[in-house]
């Protein structure tokens, strides 16, 4: 709807959302502190973000009838995560403005475009091929050589849909493995994405933000450790030197631009080497606030939920400045059962996400541990 692309919202007014987990749980939080309303649609009857919307859908993405009332009760529309099916964002749109757009949702939601993407915009990435067969793995993995790591080109997080190829023979159990069936055999194929491994010494993010008005905002890079895939530790400010941080705060604006993209957003990056000589390859890039820039929830000036509310509320983006060093820890399962003595703790600030069970590897809360400067 052409006539409201650039519509700015005011106090009172609703924030639709697609997704009832815990990003979608802060964004309604964030709302609220700003006098906005939220309306979550989601299909799990257990979405911790029922809890603190203002009212909820439950329905299935594919249900055009409630999208359609969804979309009536809201006076614009975003999402918490990536694997909301474009086909419902498209639908929306021509009903509601939806921030960030279809464009950046379906580049994101595909690492074979994401990585398209990127080198369109001289963008260093790892070495990649497109496959869509066990016959084609064969190829791929020998022009890439090994080692290298095959991922689907949809619905992977937190390590899912991905397995190591270390040596050519490991290929079929690998394409099998993903869900591909043997050479030769009848079936719908997988799509899928072989990458060269790279050796990286370190993972760092970028948390940005870009308003209705393009307005460009990031935080400080954030260096990220991971423990089985999921991340396990942010902190900030990271160990890079300024012209590798000045180079990456670069990269994100110019993939922002690419994508028009309205909202908060993160670029993950491998770097290679070390010092000013430092090199940056593009991982991924998620188009919502991210796990990562948890940590401005309590060591920024604004918080990524309140960044994106203003972005797709069409209002002024706010100050990202670092108030501190930054700790970020991820209660991953039954860490969240130490609870009671993070609480104990004075400089600690806990959120829980309202997940009532702790299942191994489910996120179910984190810690900011942040220092003034």
């Amino acid at each position: 709807m052409p006539e409201q692309t650039r519509l700015t919202l005011t106090p009172g007014a609703c924030i639709g959302i697609l997704g009832g987990g815990q990003l979608g749980r802060m964004l309604a939080l964030a709302a609220a502190k700003l006098g906005l309303s939220s309306h979550i649609f989601a299909p799990e009857a257990d979405s911790p973000a029922f809890a603190v919307s203002a009212t909820h859908t439950r329905a299935e993405y594919t249900d055009e009838a409630a999208l359609a009332r969804f979309a009536e009760a809201v006076d614009v529309i975003t999402y918490e995560f990536e694997n909301v099916p474009v086909e419902t964002v498209r639908f929306l749109e021509a009903l509601k403005p939806v921030r960030p757009g279809s464009k950046a949702l379906d580049v994101a939601q595909d690492r074979l475009r994401e990585k398209q993407l990127a080198r369109s915009l001289g963008i260093e990435t790892a070495g990649f091929m497109p496959v869509a067969s066990a016959a084609a793995l064969k190829s791929a993995v020998g022009s890439l050589d090994t080692p290298c790591v095959l991922k689907t080109r949809r619905f992977g997080y937190d390590g899912k849909g991905q397995v190591s190829i270390r040596k050519p023979e490991d290929a079929p159990a690998a394409w099998e493995a993903l869900g591909g069936q043997p050479m030769g055999a009848e079936a719908p194929p997988l799509l899928a994405i072989l990458e060269k491994f790279v050796p990286f010494t370190c993972e760092v993010s970028v948390i940005a933000a870009r308003g209705l008005d393009g307005h460009f905002a990031a935080y400080d890079v954030t260096e990220n450790e991971h423990r089985n895939h999921i991340l396990h530790r942010s902190f900030v400010p990271s160990r890079l030197e300024n012209n590798v941080t000045e180079a990456a705060l670069s990269i994100a604006r110019r993939l922002g631009e690419a994508l028009d993209y309205v909202g908060v957003f993160a670029v993950e990056f491998f770097v290679l080497g070390a010092g000013e000589e430092a090199r940056l390859i593009v991982n991924e890039i998620a188009p919502r606030v991210h796990n990562s820039g948890h940590w401005t929830m309590d060591g920024a000036r604004t918080s990524q939920f309140e960044q994106h509310i203003r972005a797709v509320a069409g209002w002024p983006l706010g100050g990202t400045e670092r108030l501190g060093s930054c700790e970020m820890i991820n209660l991953i399962g039954k860490d969240v059962e130490t609870w009671e003595k993070i609480l104990a703790e004075p400089a600690a600030c806990l959120h829980l996400y309202g997940k009532t069970e702790a299942r191994e590897g489910r996120k179910m809360g984190h810690v900011n541990r942040c220092k003034k400067a």
